[in-house]
């Protein structure tokens, strides 16, 4: 017999989402201290984000894998514990090898949530009602971006960085909590799962231009925010002196702008085309890397400049990640788990990329953020036309399954 999930059912999903920005947006106020703490150059202080960012998306390929053949609630449950184990390490870290040794641990539990929550949702909620939940789920999604740099600025100047390791083993053992508690199995009875090669499921879905093209687009889209959130809080703390609650506060305006695109997606729902929805969301991007570039390229940088353009290239995101994922998910669907995985694979390994990049090219200045940006912004918009393209030389393309 098939559960109906229930509000409370809803509400921890939402909250599973929030695990995500926990590893990574509380991280952002922290890097500039981080930096100074260990004398370290912009490079090493970005690669102590970026690898993060980069282990939360390998482990989503496992998680994936692992949850189509074993069941989502183990394996769900299984990464809250490393998440925990990682957010003990990262507080307790004396050097930075131990600190990086963390942040990894950390982000490996954290990739179940990222992974897990879209998953569980297909199963709960069917294909039908998949872009609706992904995009309220999203919504959900934002407040941890909202919350998490001001809660960090606050702790990073009244208690120094250490403290929000601290904050993310309180709010992952909740999280965890409310999983045991509310959370049941979704993996459909009769489903078996993955059979034969775990490499030749990949190579399945990886065969689909459409597929490849709907979860490249999310990595370039990533890419963009990660730049302009890395880059903004080491810039507002040496180039404009502001402290870290300042940009925690500003910072705010990157999740409403995701919160707006998501809302635009809820609305419209299978409505409209997964292809034309992922096309605008690319040019709403670049054309606010182009304005951001034009404004601090004309004018002395203000704290404006960095995050109105850039809760506009959030809200691209909002308004074509929920089509992409749906679309990337739906390709094959007894692969719905494995095509969640390699998709959030994807975006936050190239995500990880670009704010290394970044970090390679900074010199104290808005212009390396202004090159990584455009660089993410037009391969965006070439992946998403591609896929329009495909859509419209092909009759039977259809909206979102």
């Amino acid at each position: 017999m098939t559960r109906t999930p229930g509000p409370l059912f809803g509400l921890c999903l939402g909250v599973i989402a929030f695990l995500g920005p926990l590893s990574i947006h509380v991280y952002f106020p922290v890097i500039p201290a981080v930096k100074a703490a260990f004398g370290l150059s912009d490079a090493l202080a970005q690669a102590t984000f970026s690898i993060a960012v980069l282990g939360m998306g390998i482990a989503t390929i496992a998680y994936g894998t692992l949850a189509d053949r074993y069941g989502r609630r183990p394996v769900l449950l299984s990464g809250l514990c490393l998440f925990l184990v990682g957010s003990v390490l990262s507080a307790a870290a004396m050097n930075v090898p131990m600190l990086v040794a963390g942040r990894l641990v950390q982000a490996i539990g954290a990739g179940c949530g990222v992974t897990l929550v879209r998953t569980i949702a297909r199963d709960a909620y069917g294909a039908e009602r998949l872009v609706k939940a992904i995009a309220y789920l999203t919504m959900f999604y934002t407040l941890g971006p909202m919350i998490s740099p001001v809660v960090g600025g606050l702790l990073v100047d009244t208690l120094g960085w250490r403290s929000v390791f601290g904050f993310s083993v309180a709010a992952g053992a909740a999280i965890m909590a409310g999983v045991y508690l509310v959370i049941y199995e979704t993996k459909p009875a009769g489903e078996a799962g993955q059979r034969g090669s775990v490499l030749r499921s990949y190579a399945e879905l990886l065969a689909q231009p459409r597929f490849t093209a709907l979860v490249l687009q999310t990595g370039f889209s990533t890419g963009a925010f990660l730049i302009v959130s890395t880059a903004s809080a080491t810039l507002m703390k040496e180039l404009l002196d502001r402290p870290a609650t300042e940009f925690g506060l500003w910072f705010a305006l990157l999740p409403f702008g995701f919160m707006s695109g998501t809302m635009i997606s809820s609305r419209l729902g299978n409505r409209a085309s997964t292809e034309g929805m992922v096309l605008t969301g690319s040019l709403l991007c670049l054309a606010a890397v182009a304005v951001q570039a034009a404004l601090l390229l004309s004018l002395p940088p203000t704290p404006l400049m960095f995050f109105l353009p850039g809760a506009l290239v959030t809200m691209s995101q909002g308004i074509a990640l929920p089509y992409a994922q749906a679309g990337a998910m739906a390709t094959i669907p007894r692969l719905a788990g494995t095509a969640a995985g390699i998709g959030v694979f994807v975006q936050q390994v190239l995500g990880a990329a670009f704010a290394q990049l970044y970090g390679l090219i900074a010199d104290g200045t808005p212009r390396p953020m202004i090159v990584a940006t455009a660089l993410s912004a037009v391969l965006g918009v070439a992946v998403g036309g591609f896929v329009f393209m495909l859509q419209r030389a092909t009759p039977a393309a259809r909206k979102i399954d």
